[in-house]
C-alpha cells in the first residue's frame, strides 16, 4: 500500500473530526503516524535536510493561529497549491539562494516551488499544477499549517 497525500489527508480530517490524539497505519513496507497536539508557541526553527525517501510523518492537525489567519489574502485567482504539512515554509533552498519561484513565474506539475520544514526535516513541495503564479500567499520563514494555501497557480 502507498500512502499518497490523498491518503494522508483523509486520515489526518479523521483524527481531527474525531478528536483522536493519534491514529497510526501501516503494511509491511510503509507507516504512518499523524498525531493531534495542542498548538506550541516556537522560540525558533533549526532547519535541516530530508532525505526525499522517507516513508513516515507525523502530520499535527492543529487548528492555525489568529495570527495565521490573519496573513490570508482575500481576493485569490486561480488554482491553490496547499501545504500538505504543517511546518515552516521555505521559498529558498538556503538564505543565499534565490526563491524557487516567484510571482509571474510559470511553473510545470512536478517542478519544486518551495520546502516545509517539519519535525527538523526538509520537504520539497513540488507543483500540482502547471501555470503561473498569480499570487504567493506565505512568506519566508513563516509557519504554515496543513492545508493552508500557500499560492495561487492560473
Amino acid at each position: 500500500m502507498k500512502f499518497d497525500l490523498e491518503y494522508l489527508e483523509k486520515l489526518a480530517n479523521i483524527v481531527y473530526e474525531n478528536d483522536l490524539s493519534e491514529i497510526t497505519m501501516e503494511d509491511d513496507t510503509n507507516a504512518v503516524c499523524i498525531k493531534r497536539e495542542k498548538p506550541i508557541v516556537q522560540a525558533s526553527v533549526i532547519p535541516n535536510v530530508m532525505p526525499s525517501n522517507i516513508t513516515s510523518q507525523v502530520i499535527s492537525t492543529a487548528q492555525p493561529s489568529k495570527k495565521q489567519e490573519a496573513v490570508k489574502p482575500d481576493s485569490h485567482t486561480g488554482t491553490p497549491i496547499k501545504a500538505p504539512m504543517v511546518g515552516t515554509f521555505y521559498s529558498a533552498p538556503s538564505p543565499d539562494d534565490p526563491p524557487f519561484v516567484k510571482t509571474g513565474d510559470t511553473i510545470a506539475v512536478g517542478q519544486v516551488i518551495c520546502i516545509i520544514e517539519a519535525m527538523k526535516l526538509m520537504n520539497e513541495i513540488e507543483a500540482e499544477a502547471s501555470g503561473k503564479i498569480t499570487e504567493i500567499c506565505v512568506k519566508n520563514g513563516d509557519s504554515v499549517e496543513f492545508g493552508q494555501v500557500l499560492m495561487y497557480v492560473e
